[in-house]
């Protein structure tokens, strides 16, 4: 599947709408995205159950700094609506095929007790 351009009005939605949604933070002047940009462009291309979205952040200026966004290129990985991965810098092509396959293989019952606990201990 071919990536989408996201926007502050496509986000939300986007990532309520899919499973799995993969967001790259980029601008046109980032050495690093651009060299990140083909390999994540194969990669989706694999994965037709992933949503491999990109986020132009000269344009989306308000929806990167509501992600605290300071460092392109930036990647973030949501699944059943939970950032469960968000990390700066271009990742090789083998560890971006290793990262899909780490998100797909998620206990996400595990991983909302754990946010739950998280909660929890952090309340009062």
């Amino acid at each position: 599947m071919p990536t989408v351009d996201l926007t502050a009005d496509t986000f939300e939605r986007t990532v309520l709408d899919n499973d799995i949604v993969l967001v790259d933070f980029w601008a046109e002047w980032c050495g690093p995205c651009k060299m990140f940009a083909p390999w994540y462009e194969e990669v989706s291309e694999q994965h037709d159950d992933v949503v491999f979205a990109k986020v132009d952040t000269e344009t989306e200026q308000a929806l990167a700094a509501s992600f605290n966004i300071r460092s392109i290129p930036t990647l973030m990985a949501f699944r059943d609506d939970i950032m469960v991965f968000s990390q700066p810098g271009a990742l090789p092509q083998h560890a971006l095929e290793d990262l899909v396959g780490q998100i797909k293989a998620l206990d996400m019952e595990d991983v909302r007790a754990k946010i739950a606990e998280h909660d929890d201990s952090h309340q009062g």
